[in-house]
Formats: structure tokens, sequence, C-alpha cells
């Protein structure tokens, strides 16, 4: 007699050798992730308890606290600057010519007309002197171009008295022959021939005429072209003077010499720079913010530049035109240019006032506001913070405006940062005193 174990070992080997069906797998497969997702469902249930059991209790001075308030407010746009000089003047070579010696140091405070750099000027020198000589080769060849221009209209004129002279003889001649012939002593050949010799000086003498009135009108041009030749060699002789005179560069104004080419000897090109001359008395500031402001930002628009722990208003004087590195730069007039704290190249903080309302409701700024248009404060009640949406009005370096969300003057808010814990709707306070 078999043993029963066989048997049932048997039965399950049979069963299995049997083909599943596609509906039992379907559901084997249902079943499979149905208890897959209610193993995660409890993991995020557990994690979203213990994490609520957690955080419900907080201390007060784990947060920053600040009062609601209810005043004036700016909207600013936020950029950076750097102060420069009011006025800084740079001095260019005047010719190309070589550095002979440097009298006065970068830093050095000067006085209209010091002297602080001397350029070797005996190539200038020599090239005004060649341009006078120019001049006065030019000056001598007008002189004697109109003398020959007088000569040449003289001999035209000469024999235009002569042809007249000739015109004359030959219409005597033309009457002497009609009469000849009237009495039967001269042909009508000799007539006719009078007749076409008196027609052809009569035509030379009016060419000679028009030749006489040209060469005038020529004269007169070519003798206007050498003046103005003469008066453009006149204006570079009165140039090259003036830069033989800039060797000696002088300081055209009061000021602060804040760089000066001291390479003596160096080799510089006409339009080199060799000074630069500042005010360090007065100052302004050049700034730049993001091209997406671009349509905002405009000349008059008042400004505020943190300098430390000092505000100073100004207003933005003008805008360069070009865009570069997705940046717009503008110039800023300060109110108090020469406030003690302002130094040449020092980096501000600037803020461009571009809207302003009255009497409305702003708190300090803080980590919790995002940047969002809608916003997710938690208002201090008793013991409890509660969150609260609010809409995000004006915002500036210091406050934000708050619009909505049942907000009053006086209201506490915690304005540090509350990422951790967004998924609350309260908070109990509890404080360590």
């Amino acid at each position: 007699m078999a043993h029963p174990l066989a048997s049932i070992k048997q039965i399950q080997i049979a069963k299995m050798d049997k083909p599943i069906s596609s509906l039992d797998q379907k559901k084997y497969n249902i079943g499979q992730w149905l208890k897959y997702l209610l193993i995660i469902a409890g993991v995020v249930g557990a994690i979203f308890i213990l994490r609520n059991l957690l955080k419900t209790e907080i201390k007060k001075e784990d947060f920053i606290f600040a009062r609601v308030e209810r005043g004036d407010m700016d909207n600013t746009i936020t950029a950076t600057g750097m102060v420069i000089p009011s006025f800084e003047q740079q001095i260019n070579a005047p010719v190309s010519t070589e550095i002979k010696s440097v009298l006065l140091k970068s830093g050095t405070r000067v006085q209209p007309s010091d002297l602080i750099v001397e350029l070797d000027e005996e190539f200038i020198r020599l090239e005004n002197e060649s341009l006078r000589d120019e001049l006065e080769l030019k000056k001598n060849n007008i002189t004697r171009l109109k003398l020959e221009y007088q000569k040449d209209l003289n001999d035209i004129d000469y024999e235009d008295q002569i042809k007249g002279l000739r015109l004359s003889s030959l219409e005597a001649n033309l009457a002497d022959v009609k009469r000849l012939k009237a009495i039967g002593s001269a042909t009508q050949e000799e007539v006719e021939q009078a007749a076409l010799n008196l027609q052809i000086e009569q035509l030379e003498k009016k060419k000679l005429e028009n030749d006489l009135s040209f060469r005038k009108s020529v004269i007169t041009s070519d003798e206007r072209n050498l003046e103005l030749e003469v008066q453009i060699q006149e204006k570079k002789l009165r140039e090259l003077s003036r830069k033989l005179k800039e060797t000696s560069v002088r300081a055209p104004r009061g000021g602060v010499i804040t760089w000066v080419n001291e390479n003596i000897g160096q080799k510089v090109n006409e339009g080199d720079p060799l000074v630069r001359i500042a005010n360090l008395e007065s100052f302004r500031v050049e700034g730049s913010c993001s091209d997406r402001y671009a349509n905002l930002v405009k000349v008059g628009m008042p400004v505020k530049v943190r300098i430390n722990n000092t505000m100073l208003d100004g207003i933005i004087s003008s805008i360069l035109p070009a865009v570069e590195n997705n940046t717009i730069e503008f110039v800023v007039i300060l109110n108090e240019a020469d406030q003690e704290e302002l130094r040449p190249n020092m980096r501000v903080e600037v803020f461009i006032i571009s809207d302003k309302k009255e009497n409305v409701l702003m708190v300090r700024s803080g980590s919790a506001f995002t940047g969002g248009a809608e916003q997710a404060l938690f208002v201090v009640k008793g013991e409890q913070a509660k969150r609260k949406k609010v809409q995000v009005g004006l915002t500036n370096v210091n406050y934000i405006e708050i619009i909505g969300g049942d907000i009053k003057e006086g209201d506490q808010i915690i304005i540090s940062d509350m990422q951790d814990y967004d998924h609350l709707e309260t908070i109990d306070l509890k404080s360590d005193k």
C-alpha cells in the first residue's frame, strides 16, 4: 500500500504540470501591485504622521518675528554700482613722440597749468619748420601765378585790340570794293571775297573774346584754390604749433592725478593716454541691473544708494543705449556728491525706486518670503501660529507689502525660513522662559 504523503506530492506535481490560465495570472499581478501600493502608502502615512507629531510644537526662540506696520512704501529694483569721480579728464599724446620726463606722480594734487609730463618736441619742431617752409613756397607760387595770369590776360586783350583794328580795316576794304564795283572797276567775286574776309575776322574776334572771358573765370577759380591751399596749410601750421606747446603736458584744471604714464623714453602714438586727472571731492555712481527691467528704468527716476550703513539719495541722469551681458547701465547723480564715505571704485548697492504707495500694510523682509506673488505666512495668535495665504505687493530691500489674508496692523508674523513647516496649518509655540 502506497504512503499517503507520496500521494499528496503526486497530486501537487500533477497540478503544477497543469497550465495556469491568463485570468489567474492577471489576478496574481494585480494582487502583487496592490500589496506594494499599500506598503508605500503606509510608509508615507507613517512619515507624515511622525512629522506632524514632531513639528507641531516648536520653541519661539527658533523663529524670527516681525510686526505688521502701516505706512508709505517704495517699490525698488535692486542694482549694483561703482563710485567714480564726478569728472575724470584724460590727457592724450598730441603727436607721436617719446616721453622725455615725468614731473608729478600718481596721487599728486594739482592746480590748473601745473606741468606734469614733458614730451620730446624735436620731431614736431622739425615738422613745424617744414610746414612753415611749404607755406612760404605756396605763397610765392600764388604771387608768381598771379603775375603769369595777368600777363596772359594782357596778351589776350592786346590780341583782341589788334583783331578790332583788322576788323575795321576789312570793313573799310569791303566798302571800297563795293564802290569800285559800282563804277565797274571791281568784280562781284572781289566783293564777295572782301565780305567773306570780314566775316571770318568777326568770328575770330568773338572767339578771342570768349577765350578772354573763360581765362578770367579760370584765373579767378585757380587763384581761389591756391588761397584755400594756403589757408589749409596755415591751419595745419597753427594746429602743429598748438601741439608743439602741448608737448609740455599741463593740468587743464585742479584735481588729483589718478594715473600717469611714467615710462620715460617710451614711444607713444598720437592719441595714446598720458595722464588722468579726477576731482576726488565730488562723486557719482555708475550702476547696472538686469535688462529685464529695461522698460522700467527711466531717466529722472529716484534712486537710493547704500554705502555701508548710510543711504544716499540721487536720480538717474542718463542710461547707456547699449545692452551688454544682459545688463543695462546708467549713471546716478547723488544729492550729496561730496559725502565723506564716498571713495573711488567703491562697490555699492543701488535701489531704483520704480513705484510708491501710501498708507499700506507692510512687514520687515525675511527668509519666509520666497518671491512669489502669493505667499503663505504664519501669523501668531496667542501661543499658536496659524498659516494664512496673502498677496505680496510692493517690495524693497527692507519691507514687503502685505495684501489680504485678514492681516491687520500690529499682527505678529514669522519671517524666518518656514520651508520645513509648509505641511502644517498650525504651529504650537512654547517658550523656555
